[in-house]
């Protein structure tokens, strides 16, 4: 069997790859380190397991209380202005029955002016109407008018 020529193996290299090997062995933990490592790692978790356990538990209650809280700071304000928007608008429909009463008022007063301006009218026209047959019977029975000469007036 044919094999390729190589150049002998020192005892250098050997001992290069053994200290190669202890490097890499001295850096690797021990067991004990690793034990204890994993031992505060589940320590840690189960610390933070029991604490969202008691977050999961409180934080519903503790968000609720802040949202009511929240609200109450910000619907107080709104609730006074709503309260004093209401009292206004009461005001303004008393000052608008008012208003309405007295425009009503108003109008009946003028109605009750135009009545009298009516009669006040229809009276004088009648008073009117009653000189006017009293002439006309006058006139018809035969009285004449009474005619008065008219003097010059001279201005001197």
């Amino acid at each position: 069997m044919r094999t390729l020529p190589l150049a002998p193996m020192t005892d250098d290299a050997i001992d290069r790859a053994r200290e190669r090997l202890r490097g890499a062995a001295e850096g690797r933990p021990d067991a004990a380190a690793v034990d204890a490592a994993l031992e505060r790692a589940r320590a840690q978790v189960e610390e933070l397991a029991q604490a969202a356990a008691e977050i999961q538990a409180t934080l519903p209650a503790r968000i609720e209380g802040a949202l009511q809280d929240g609200l109450r700071e910000q619907v107080r304000p709104v609730g006074r202005n709503l309260a004093e928007i209401r009292g206004l608008m009461n005001q303004l429909i008393r000052r608008l029955e008012r208003v309405e009463g007295d425009l009503l008022a108003e109008r009946h007063a003028r109605v009750d002016d135009l009545a009298l301006l009516v009669d006040l009218i229809s009276s004088g026209w009648k008073s009117v109407d009653e000189r006017l047959a009293g002439f006309e019977r006058a006139l018809q029975n035969g009285g004449g008018a009474v005619v008065y000469p008219m003097e010059e007036r001279r201005t001197g």
